[in-house]
């Protein structure tokens, strides 16, 4: 199946029907052990749209970092957090959606609609939304959230590597490969990971564990 490349078309749609300004929302850090999730959201300016947006998953690292530039330079964004201890006391999804709404929040001016990837609103929204599945593929706004928030996500995994070195971070991005599992089960786990993700409380409930 070939790859198709995001549109305008869901944000075209909704201007017509009267909303001016509309957000493309997404989070990126969902299935990490360690590390905050961390949601962007991009409101683009339709006559500066950057060429070649698409699902971050899509692009090279090189690639994902030269957009991003372009998207800051020339549309709205907001990237905002959720930490490791909101994530283990909400859950993953609470948490991923309480990044979302930090970061709708953090817009310049608020949006009058949002587009949220995935099949799921935000609880505590206080804007109209749309959900998308698989939107970082379908709609160009979604796309630009994916991109700046897995460049912000994977630079904060690399300066959290250099500050607790051996888990491989700053290749991973704190997912759980396989060099990470051998890191967590020898080292044990520092204050970044995820103490809620099996894994972790596997490795925790043996007893070994290292204070900040």
């Amino acid at each position: 199946m070939t790859h198709r490349a995001p549109d305008f078309q869901f944000e075209r749609d909704l201007f017509a029907r009267g909303f001016a300004r509309v957000a493309g929302v997404d989070e990126v850090g969902r299935g990490p052990l360690a590390g905050p999730v961390t949601a962007a959201a991009v409101v683009l300016d339709p006559q500066r749209i950057p060429d070649g947006l698409n699902d971050s998953k899509q692009l090279t690292e090189a690639r994902r970092r030269a957009l991003a530039a372009e998207i800051y330079e020339r549309a709205e964004v907001s990237i905002a957090h959720a930490t490791v201890e909101e994530i283990d006391n909400l859950n993953i999804l609470r948490a991923s959606h309480l990044a979302m709404i930090r970061a709708i929040a953090g817009l310049p001016r608020p949006p009058d609609h949002v587009l949220i990837d995935g099949n799921m609103i935000p609880r505590d929204l206080a804007v109209s939304a749309t959900p998308i599945i698989k939107g970082d593929a379908r709609s160009l706004s979604i796309a630009a959230a994916s991109i700046v928030a897995k460049v912000c996500r994977d630079a904060l995994m690399v300066d959290l590597a250099q500050q607790h070195p051996g888990y491989g971070w700053e290749t991973n991005m704190g997912y759980g490969s396989k060099s990470h599992m051998e890191a967590l089960q020898n080292l044990g786990a520092t204050p970044v990971h995820r103490r809620s993700f099996k894994p972790v409380h596997n490795i925790l409930y043996q007893g070994k564990i290292i204070t900040p």
